[in-house]
């Protein structure tokens, strides 16, 4: 009760919420429905992070299963205030057992910390799903891709196939797109092993040839297309985890922005299209909603006959407009 008292004390005093139909000039917002049924994708833009003025949170979920809805919706909603008080929580203890000479001091980096902060605070979301008496997530789910920008360093979590790019200029003065993350599908080596060695299995439908996803040893349920993921209890025993990748970047006069987007977007749209398609936009607020326009189009373009995604981004951009 004290700790849930203090998150929702945390949120209270913290300003600068946006959701997914929000924008200002320093992030911009933006979520379309498919052809699926309800939008499952949502999205987070925190500022002031824990009253920190050099603190800004973003995230954006993908939900899947017959309550992915919902479990996006607990998810955004629960981690950011959880990733802030594990945060507190672990410089608080580092600050103690420094003082005690009980704590090596490169764990008094700032990586370490939010790594640190960002394991814990998934377990603990992903646990707390299970508890949940209102949402059934036995074969629901949901992605998570996060970033934590603190000065001019970011700190992105990836739990899924969501991905986050950077726009960033070259040495010969071009922008060009790095990708940040790694889309967790069921076939990457590492993951497939994973799953397989844990009795999981891994293979394509006749219908879906290439699309790669994540069965039970003895049914053909609940064919995940990702391997990381929240909720999804049906397979949680059998390779799926909710283990986030946590990696740091520096921020540069060089680096311009940055897209965080779900797979709607990047089932369509390349790295470098999407980093043109962005820097075009003269009105930094609606830079996100051309981006799903443009994805909008592609679908229909690229794979007709197919139901569109849930098609979701945010722009988070670095400098002021003047100095783009």
């Amino acid at each position: 009760m004290a700790r849930e008292a203090k998150k929702n004390e945390l949120i209270l005093r913290s300003s600068g919420y946006i959701y997914a139909d929000g924008s200002n000039t320093l992030a911009s917002v933006f979520s379309k429905r498919g052809e699926k049924g309800v939008n499952q994708d949502c999205a987070i833009v925190w500022e002031k992070f824990g009253c920190q003025e050099d603190i800004i949170f973003c995230g954006i979920f993908d939900g899947h299963g017959p309550w992915g809805h919902f479990v996006a919706k607990h998810v955004r909603n629960s981690l950011p205030s959880s990733l802030l008080c594990n945060w507190q929580e672990t410089l608080a203890h580092i600050e103690l057992n420094t003082e005690t000479g009980l704590e090596s001091d490169k764990k008094l980096q700032p990586f370490n910390i939010w790594k640190r902060s960002y394991l814990k605070t998934c377990s603990e979301v992903d646990q707390e799903l299970e508890n949940q008496r209102k949402i059934d997530t036995f074969y629901s789910g949901t992605t998570g891709l996060t970033i934590v920008r603190q000065g001019e360093d970011i700190y992105v979590a990836n739990v899924g196939d969501s991905r986050a790019v950077l726009a960033t200029v070259s040495a010969e003065g071009s922008l060009v797109s790095v990708q940040l993350t790694i889309d967790f599908k069921p076939d990457l080596p590492q993951e497939e092993e994973r799953i397989v060695r844990s009795n999981g299995r891994v293979f394509c439908l006749e219908d879906e040839p290439g699309v790669q996803r994540v069965w039970l040893p003895d049914e053909e349920s609940p064919g995940l297309a990702m391997s990381r993921a929240f909720g999804d209890y049906c397979i949680k025993e059998y390779g799926l985890v909710s283990v986030p990748e946590v990696t740091q970047r520096r921020i540069t006069t060089r680096d311009q922005f940055v897209i965080l987007a779900t797979d709607g977007v990047w089932d369509v749209i390349s790295n470098q299209e999407a980093v043109e398609i962005v820097s075009s936009v003269s009105e930094r607020p609606k830079a996100a909603r051309r981006l799903v326009e443009k994805a909008v189009k592609a679908w229909k373009k690229k794979r007709p006959g197919f139901a569109m995604d849930d098609i979701s981004a945010i722009c988070l951009f670095f400098h002021s407009s003047s100095s783009k």
